[in-house]
């Protein structure tokens, strides 16, 4: 290897390679459930065990306010898969707590169509019309 090499454990395009199998403890199925559109936000109760950073930096984007799960695996860099697996380690300590997103107007036909109405209304205000 010469001086100016990187390791071989490290891609440049990919960067340090092994890290989300580190990160998952060598685990690569969730024990929960997640949805890429799971919510997530820190309950602010402290792990019982010691956690990873990529465990560390869950909490803290978390304690901003709920994010999904997708946001966190792309704030995080870290597959899918992986963060879903970091995910059940905070669930299960309570370090996070989770719920499924919200859907405006579920059911309600009247509902859906006044916000759809308000916001082209919204749009068509701000956005120039064409000559």
């Amino acid at each position: 290897m010469s001086c100016g090499s990187a390791p071989p454990q490290f891609d440049e395009a990919a960067g340090r390679l092994g890290r989300p199998y580190t990160a998952s403890s060598g685990r690569t199925r969730p024990t929960t459930g997640f949805e890429l559109t799971t919510l997530v936000r820190a309950t602010g109760a402290r792990p019982l065990r010691y956690f990873g950073p990529e465990h560390r930096r869950l909490i803290q984007l978390c304690a901003g306010g709920p994010l999904s799960v997708a946001e966190l695996a792309a704030q995080l860099r870290l597959p899918v898969v992986v963060t879903k697996v970091v995910l059940c380690d905070l669930l299960d300590s309570g370090a996070v707590a989770v719920r499924a997103p919200a859907r405006v107007g579920a059911g309600h036909g009247a509902v859906e169509r006044e916000v759809l109405e308000t916001l082209l209304e919204g749009l068509r205000r701000r956005l120039p019309t064409r000559p």
